[in-house]
């Protein structure tokens, strides 16, 4: 299964450092939050990504182009026409499709955009700023089960985000984002949608958390996934601080890997 992020944004309230990067190529520790989130899914055994790019994309493209290097030891001879020599490297066995998908895009714009990578299969979709220690496998074990088109994170995150209400067997019976919360349950991300979730999408300009969600809530297609463990976005350089303080200190819930 393909794991599509969303990586275009703007990233306006964190412009401290956006203005010189794309939002997800912001560092926690010494690596991209990207890096992170792909780390969280190439634990459970998922490792080929397609990265919805948008603004400043040409510096991830450059970072994963050269990534192999970075984690190389290498001779390089230039007496001998520049050969170059790999003697050991660390990467990651990941594959990378890296998909322009327009600078003002919109969310939902962009999923669309990557249609043509999917093909007729399911996938995960993910936004490229949040981390969180999620079970990717009972994840995916939910959606599958459950059989509706698309599965959503909810988790409980402080009164700052939206709410969605829940029924008792979890099925989504309304979205509402970015309302002022009230402590419920809110969209995490890290969905799970088949690939009829490209139905409900117009174009460059559909807004993802809006008509499509909300569409498919109102039709009985959206279920939520309940997550009670650590989860955070990287909004504000406050939030990046604070997973900085996290990562630096082996606090970090989410670096499930070894």
């Amino acid at each position: 299964m393909k794991v599509v992020i969303l990586a275009g944004g703007l990233g306006t309230r964190i412009s401290e450092e956006s203005h010189l990067k794309p939002k997800p190529m912001i560092e926690i520790g010494e690596y991209p939050i990207l890096w992170h989130i792909m780390k969280i899914y190439s634990a459970y055994g998922f490792r080929e990504f397609i990265i919805c790019l948008g603004y400043k994309g040409y510096k991830i493209k450059d970072y994963f182009l050269n990534y192999y290097l970075y984690k190389s030891d290498i001779t390089v001879d230039f007496n001998n026409e520049n050969k170059q020599i790999i003697h050991h490297h660390d990467a990651e066995p990941w594959k990378i499709t890296l998909v322009e998908t327009g600078l003002k895009t919109l969310t939902g714009g962009r999923v669309k955009r990557i249609q043509k990578y999917i093909g007729n299969e399911p996938f995960m979709l993910t936004y490229g700023d949040g981390v969180a220690n999620i079970d990717i496998r009972k994840l995916v074990q939910f959606h599958k089960e459950h059989g509706k088109l698309a599965t959503l994170t909810a988790t409980q995150p402080t009164g700052r985000f939206g709410a969605l209400t829940l029924s008792s067997n979890q099925l989504v019976e309304s979205f509402k984002e970015k309302l002022k919360g009230d402590g419920g349950w809110i969209n995490g991300g890290f969905f799970v949608l088949q690939p009829e979730i490209f139905d409900y999408i117009e174009g460059d300009q559909t807004i993802l958390e809006k008509e499509p969600l909300e569409n498919l809530a109102m039709n009985e297609q959206l279920m939520a996934y309940k997550h009670s463990g650590f989860w955070h976005p990287m909004d504000t350089l406050r939030d990046k601080n604070y997973l900085e303080e996290l990562w630096t200190s082996n606090k970090a819930p989410w670096k499930i890997w070894t």
